[in-house]
């Protein structure tokens, strides 16, 4: 007698791949699986164990700024490819493929803002662009918005995430720095708050120049902050680095970094900070000579 055969479904390795695509996310930081939406809604930071992941720029604007709100400036301003570079592919084309999927013509944006109700001049990273690397635009854009900055009296604050410069663009990436401490400088001079917030990485040409020349510097938990990465450096001096070596913790233990902050605590931070760096100063006392 033959007995009737059972057909049980069975799942491929594709599908079993896809099960739960976009539905579930495992944290970097403790490897739990966690639902997308819970880790969404806590901007990027797993609840469970702190890790914080990275975050877009347009997440950045809604944690950080009132009501979400950027008036852009020079949101037209794109890169060119000045020295017809290629590395099997041309600059151009990277240029054009990378705008598409970041939705984004350059790797910052910057503008005018409201922080806890006290206007700011704003600027953000795009990590997503290419790396947040620095080409003559995103020079350019720091410096204007600085200079900008200076001419409406307005504090600054700009959120850092970097590989550094843009090699596509040779010494023309490497001249933005000293471009861009210049107006920093003139905006120190002016009497203006910068406070500069090192994201997860802030690295090689950015926190070369005026990444590490704010008034403070807050760094969120874990971030990598440095010239070159370890690696490089374990493999040029031929020596193990410590352990925790340029993340922010380090950095703070040594002296590189003012606070360790939350990106929960980020916007209170921020406007205490800015609070402080922007309050009227006593008049001299009667009598007083000149400092």
């Amino acid at each position: 007698m033959s007995w009737p055969e059972k057909t049980v479904p069975t799942i491929d390795g594709s599908q079993k791949r896809t099960l739960g695509n976009g539905v579930f996310r495992l944290c970097d930081g403790c490897a739990q699986t966690l639902t997308a939406d819970e880790i969404v809604r806590n901007f990027e930071v797993c609840p469970r164990c702190g890790h914080h992941h990275r975050l877009g720029v347009a997440r950045w604007r809604e944690l950080v700024l009132d009501d979400g709100k950027l008036e852009p400036w020079d949101a037209g301003l794109g890169p060119t490819d000045p020295l017809g570079f290629s590395d099997g592919r041309s600059y151009a084309d990277r240029l054009a493929q990378t705008q598409q999927k970041a939705c984004a013509i350059e790797a910052v944006e910057i503008g005018r803002a409201r922080l806890a109700g006290r206007p700011i001049g704003f600027g953000c990273f795009d990590f997503a662009f290419m790396g947040g690397s620095m080409g003559s635009v995103v020079g350019e854009k720091v410096t204007r918005l600085f200079e900008r900055a200076l001419g409406a009296r307005l504090p600054v604050v700009l959120l850092h995430a970097s590989g550094g410069a843009r090699m596509q663009e040779g010494i023309f990436s490497l001249m933005q720095m000293a471009k861009a401490v210049a107006a920093r400088e003139r905006l120190r001079e002016g009497g203006l708050a910068y406070i500069s917030c090192l994201l997860h990485p802030t690295t090689g040409g950015v926190a070369a120049s005026f990444a590490f020349l704010g008034d403070v510097h807050l760094a969120e938990p874990g971030a990598l902050i440095g010239f070159a990465g370890p690696r490089v450096i374990e493999n040029t001096i031929r020596q193990k680095l410590p352990d925790g070596f340029q993340r922010a913790e380090f950095l703070l233990e040594h002296g590189m970094v003012d606070l360790v902050c939350p990106r929960s605590q980020m916007k209170a931070t921020i406007a205490r900070l800015l609070g402080h760096l922007s309050a009227p100063r006593p008049p001299p006392a009667a009598g007083a000579g000149e400092p």
